[in-house]
């Protein structure tokens, strides 16, 4: 468990990564001194929880789908402690049977600040209507705001193979769509992935022309990656790319799904892609992110790395 008397070694490894990923060339920008000495206090804050994927199973592989249970637990402490203005779980609450939303569910509802969920591709033992009720979510997708930031929640499994009932028009678009990558030996031609539909990329477009309009900032959170290039990536990610960047006002982009975790920087947004709670026997996964004037702090617990993220 986290404790106070961690902090000065969280920030000595914090200063200590952030020059490794400049050695590297990462675009990670310079840990600010006012940042890292705590005196500047962020717009607001928020917690990320990744791919919880909890199930009443066995270990398969690296996957200890127990273990989230107090795991979650421990981030929903955390969380609390740090009073947090929300808290987003990125999808994949669970791994497989719905009995384990009455398990997973209540324990995520302990967090005390506002919680919002995004829909991911293990979240669909019934349709997604029924999901969206369980959770009790306004929509598939949808957005909301905190002082002058837009948070925009995205649904990658729109259009998939396992969230549309055979036969429907979504699922026979979805499979026009997973045939074509198919076609084309694209590397994220996979089943397990989805895409987002035409009427879900007009919304997103309206919502950020909105959002500019406003000089609103906007974060945008999803399941599945869209950057760089990953076979875990939403089947049609160049065309959600280009909406976010036409909008000039998108900061960052959070995501799941891809366990191993990843990161870049594309036109000046950031692509963070979350590492799985679920992965290991006892380490945990999960972040806080601190919004200041000029720069995005990624402040992760056990395995998720920290990240300095500049405003253009």
């Amino acid at each position: 468990m986290f404790n106070r008397k961690e902090e000065k070694k969280r920030v000595r490894t914090k200063l200590k990564c952030l020059t490794v990923a400049a050695a590297l060339g990462m675009a990670i920008t310079a840990v600010s001194p006012v940042a890292a000495n705590g005196n500047e206090k962020p717009k607001l804050e928020f917690g990320l929880v990744p791919d919880v994927q909890y199930c009443d199973c066995e270990t398969n592989g690296s996957r200890y789908y127990r273990s989230s249970v107090e795991k979650l637990m421990e981030a929903a402490q955390i969380l609390n402690r740090e009073d947090v203005d929300f808290t987003v779980q990125t999808g994949d609450l669970i791994d497989r049977n719905l009995s384990s939303f009455s398990t997973i569910l209540p324990i995520y509802n302990t967090i005390e600040s506002p919680k919002y969920h995004v829909l991911g591709n293990h979240d669909f033992p019934v349709t997604t209507d029924q999901v969206i009720d369980l959770l009790d979510m306004p929509n598939q997708y949808y957005d909301f705001k905190y002082k002058n930031w837009r948070f925009v929640v995205l649904d990658t499994n729109d259009l998939s193979l396992y969230a549309n009932p055979i036969g429907s028009e979504k699922y026979q678009a979805a499979q026009i769509m997973y045939n074509s990558l198919k076609e084309n030996n694209e590397i994220n031609a996979q089943t397990w992935n989805g895409g987002v539909s035409n009427e879900q990329l007009m919304w997103l477009r309206g919502v950020l022309d909105k959002a500019a309009r406003a000089q609103e900032k906007v974060i945008v959170f999803s399941h599945m990656p869209v950057y760089p290039e990953n076979e875990h990536n939403v089947w049609n990610d160049e065309e959600v790319i280009k909406e976010l960047e036409a909008a000039g006002n998108v900061v960052a982009y959070f995501n799941g799904h891809n366990h191993a975790g990843n990161y870049a920087v594309k036109n000046g947004i950031h692509y963070i892609n979350l590492q799985g709670m679920v992965e290991t026997a006892d380490t945990n996964s999960y972040s806080i992110v601190r919004i200041f004037k000029d720069h995005i702090e990624v402040d992760g617990y056990g395995r998720e790395i920290d990240r300095i993220l500049e405003i253009r």
